[in-house]
């Protein structure tokens, strides 16, 4: 319990970090490169807290029901804070079509399929305010780390501590252990494969570009109810979701896949953005001009990279003393929403680790319990971001033809999964708790009675499940693209030439 500890990163994996370990009863040092927040509210947060060691700080953000439930019942003063502060639950019911509304029962387990939902700022400016009232919590700002002190031991790379540059100056800092939760820009793993660590690592693209704009309620006026058309939706050429944050905000963000150059080179324009949100009808309501008014840009984020670096490899660490977290080790496409909740299941993994008594075993053992936690999660998203660059590229190719194969997964997709998700609750509840993580990705699909209930719903065929299928999301990609001044052949004709 006497270990000098420190974490490279104060956002929501070195917060989610620090929680863990100070609830253990050991001391922890936050080595923060940007400022605090301001001591005002959330509004000034928003506007104004520079988080440069943050890219995605004003991208839209949700704490699955995985987190909201750990948050829940190991931090409860935490939840009322957030709460107090504007943050809203989403529960299970919010989720269901109007047809499944009129015969919903409540369940025991549906109240851990709650979603917090805010303004990224908001979460992490009410957790890093709870975090240093917590004794044993440090927080040092302006704080950059410019590299790592090692040694070796047994042959073995071990982190000895950090230097920092701060308020001008350097110095070194000696640890016992390093926590890196700087993000996916992190150099640390960087230095240490320099310094003869070998790490390996997976990658794989995730095929698309974010953009995201803020809103704000006008006075007086409330939230759209949520009608036929859902809030969220994938048109193939464009995915799309609204997020509702804190204190009468907002926002939506546009998913476009790599490939589609038109859209994705115009997007940032905010009338161009504007523009495709209205002919959503599941955005059209919020964005509408009556309802609201945009308070931000749009902020763009690209290069998004599915990555899992290995740091221990047939049960041998590859370094000692130093333990990566969240982005910093798996990096996830924040379409899935996992990020932060990837990260707060790996700080208690590591608070596990460190109760163990020796260097090696601990490196072993919190490598272990990343692959065991999280690595079906990860696989699954891989696979499906694989498959969702195969679409979009067929989507644009006017000489593509689907064969046999493609069209009975398009249809067992589209009719078949879709509409018994849509007319059946209970199975609507095992497919949110696989998605929030509260079970396994997948686990649904082997239960033999979920697959009778697909199954059935196929086979009754399109007429009889009229009532079940989701209303039209939004225009094709000819008339969109149309509609927005943009040219709907020119990426195709750039890929035949290509």
């Amino acid at each position: 319990m006497g270990e000098r500890i420190l974490v490279v990163g104060g956002g929501i994996a070195g917060l989610s970090t620090v929680l863990a370990l100070a609830r253990a009863g050991r001391e922890v040092t936050i080595l923060e490169r940007d400022p605090p927040p301001p001591e005002t509210s959330a509004d000034e947060a928003f506007d104004h807290w520079e988080r440069k060691g943050v890219g995605h700080l004003r991208h839209s953000h949700a704490f699955l029901a995985r987190l909201h439930m750990l948050i829940r019942d190991n931090y409860p003063e935490l939840m009322k804070d957030l709460l107090a502060a504007g943050c809203r639950e989403l529960v299970f019911a919010d989720n269901l079509s109007h047809a499944m509304r009129a015969r919903y029962v409540p369940a025991p387990g549906d109240k851990d399929m709650t979603i917090l939902t805010s303004r990224r700022t908001t979460l992490e400016l009410v957790m890093r305010r709870y975090a240093a009232r917590q004794p044993g919590i440090r927080f040092e700002t302006g704080a950059l780390v410019r590299g790592l002190l090692t040694d070796r031991e047994d042959g073995k790379l071990r982190v000895t501590g950090v230097t920092v540059e701060q308020n001008g100056a350097r110095r070194d800092w000696p640890a016992d252990i390093v926590i890196d939760a700087a993000g996916k820009n992190s150099q640390a793993i960087d230095w240490l494969n320099e310094a003869g660590a070998g790490i390996p690592e997976e990658n794989e693209r995730a095929g698309i570009l974010y953009f995201t704009r803020h809103y704000r309620l006008r006075d007086g006026v409330t939230e759209p109810e949520r009608g036929k058309v859902p809030g969220a939706g994938d048109l193939g050429f464009i995915k799309y979701g609204v997020f509702p944050a804190d204190n009468g905000c907002f926002s939506i963000t546009l998913a476009v896949p790599e490939i589609e150059i038109e859209i994705r080179k115009a997007v940032v324009r905010p009338e161009i953005f504007d523009g495709i949100c209205a002919q959503l009808p599941g955005i059209a309501r919020w964005t509408s001009p009556e309802t609201s008014r945009s308070v931000s840009r749009v902020f763009g984020m690209g290069e998004l990279i599915s990555r899992w670096r290995h740091l221990a490899v047939k049960d041998e660490p590859r370094v000692l003393g130093f333990f990566p977290i969240g982005d910093s080790v798996i990096r996830t496409n924040p379409l899935y929403g996992r990020g932060c909740s990837f990260a707060a299941i790996a700080a208690e993994a590591l608070r596990d680790a460190l109760d163990l008594p020796e260097a090696a075993t601990r490196a072993v053992y919190y490598h272990k319990r990343l692959a065991v936690d999280l690595r079906q999660y990860y696989d699954d998203m891989v696979k499906q971001d694989l498959s969702a660059i195969k679409r979009a590229r067929n989507a644009i190719d006017p000489d593509y033809k689907p064969g046999l194969k493609a069209r009975l997964i398009k249809s067992f997709a589209e009719d078949a999964i879709t509409p018994a998700l849509r007319g059946d609750v209970e199975l609507l509840r095992t497919f949110m708790r696989a998605f929030h993580m509260v079970d396994r990705p997948n686990l649904w699909l082997r239960d033999p009675r979920n697959i009778a209930k697909i199954l059935f719903t196929w086979a009754r065929g399109k007429k009889r499940n009229a009532a079940y299928y989701p209303p039209k999301l939004g225009p094709d990609r000819g008339e969109m693209l149309t509609s927005l001044g943009l040219s709907p052949t020119a990426d195709a004709e750039r890929l035949k030439a290509a």
